[in-house]
């Protein structure tokens, strides 16, 4: 018996034992991982350290990749050029959490009444839905722009806003796979105990669809926060600018002729500022969105 113990371990043992060409793979594939990482960072690496130059430093040849000495004070100086507080006030409350709001329980609704209701012509309206995501956005951008103009909506945030309560189809395509995951035997005993369509979706399957929901959420947020066609084309009032429109009229305007001292550094300066709240936010949700998007029948 302790001949056979020691000769399954020493069996295991073999088959732990990394062959050499299975250890250098797996250092080639850090490696490129590694590079492609970089390459991603590199942009953002270059946008924070401009930031914290003066002109003298940012338009040296080669360039200088470390800020020597480093303006820390452009981030407030640059946020002080503008009522980026008033933007930002703009950005989140007038338009990125309604808009995600919207987003989530419309789709969530349509998603539901695809995935776990049959009635007459569900497929095909479902195949239709689809179908919108190829129109492009140009197409639309007219009519939807004299139908709002008609309403009396331009220089609100309504047209930005209300579209958001009518459903996206890929939210909608995504939200249906993850509904189609969750056993039908929770909403027929839910049924069975007496509840109607809309207590199943709320009590049973939208709790179990919180990793779905946090990236149709995630993503609405962002789509919100980094928009600038559609404050473009509605928001001609200042005091209602988002953080996109303010932004680019910020580096319009710093960069003519005349303009002061550090146009560049203060430009990147606030895009970083920007930036970092989305990246704090994917930071702290990843683990809910990597699972929401593997579990959505998106992954690759």
């Amino acid at each position: 018996m302790a001949a056979e113990t020691l000769t399954g371990s020493a069996a295991t043992r073999r088959r732990r034992t990394i062959q050499p060409a299975e250890l250098l793979g797996t250092i080639a594939r850090y490696i490129i991982l590694l590079g492609l990482a970089l390459t991603f960072l590199m942009p953002f690496y270059w946008m924070a350290s401009s930031a914290m130059k003066d002109d003298d430093q940012v338009f040296t040849v080669p360039p200088r990749w470390i800020p020597n000495p480093a303006y820390v004070g452009n981030f407030l100086s640059a946020w002080q050029v503008q009522d980026f507080n008033l933007f930002t006030f703009n950005t989140v409350v007038k338009y990125a959490i309604p808009s995600t709001i919207g987003t989530v329980l419309s789709s969530a609704l349509v998603a539901y009444s695809f995935s776990r209701i049959r009635w007459p012509g569900r497929d095909l309206l479902f195949a239709i839905c689809l179908a919108t995501m190829m129109i492009p956005f140009q197409v639309r951008l007219v009519p939807l722009f004299i139908i709002f103009k008609d309403l009396d909506w331009i220089n609100t945030y309504l047209p930005l806003v209300v579209p958001a309560f009518f459903g996206n189809a890929f939210f909608i395509f995504m939200l249906r796979q993850f509904f189609r995951s969750i056993p039908t035997e929770l909403s027929e005993a839910a049924v069975i105990d007496g509840a109607n369509e809309l207590q199943v979706l709320v009590r049973i399957i939208l709790p179990l669809a919180r990793p779905a929901l946090t990236v149709v959420a995630l993503f609405a947020f962002m789509d919100a926060w980094n928009d600038y066609l559609g404050p473009l084309i509605y928001i001609n009032n200042e005091p209602e600018w988002t953080l996109a429109l303010a932004i680019q009229r910020m580096g319009r305007a710093m960069t003519e002729v005349g303009a002061s001292a550090n146009a560049y550094p203060y430009l990147m300066a606030v895009s970083t500022i920007v930036t970092m709240p989305i990246l704090f936010i994917f930071f702290f949700a990843q683990r809910s969105f990597i699972e929401g998007i593997s579990l959505s029948g998106l992954k690759g």
